[in-house]
């Protein structure tokens, strides 16, 4: 069953919209009463359904999942960038001399 993006697919489909799909045939013997027949068929749609939400929120994650690793990997370089930033400027500069005679002034 494929539906296209722009209509957004009913939580639940009535059993009036179902029998307006069935053929003419299917549509007298359901009128017929012929109950379990028909509450499968509406059970397998709604598990169709339920299916194809659960498969886009699964790719939703998984994206969400990849963009966070991304971001996460560069933080890293950001981090270790920085790391040899300051790893180099406390190699090159002396430290300050700290005095009691020019801290007391």
């Amino acid at each position: 069953m494929s539906t296209s993006p722009s209509s957004a697919p009913s939580p639940s489909i009535s059993k009036s919209e179902f029998y307006s799909s069935l053929p003419w045939f299917r549509r007298c013997l359901a009128m017929l009463n012929w109950r379990p027949v028909v509450d499968y068929e509406l059970r397998e749609i709604e598990f169709d359904r339920s299916e194809h939400e659960f498969e886009k929120r699964k790719i939703a994650h998984e994206h969400r999942m990849r963009q966070l690793e991304s971001e996460i990997d560069l933080l890293d370089e950001f981090n270790s960038k920085i790391d040899a930033l300051l790893f180099s400027s406390s190699t090159s500069s002396p430290p300050p001399q700290n005095t009691p005679n020019n801290s007391e002034g």
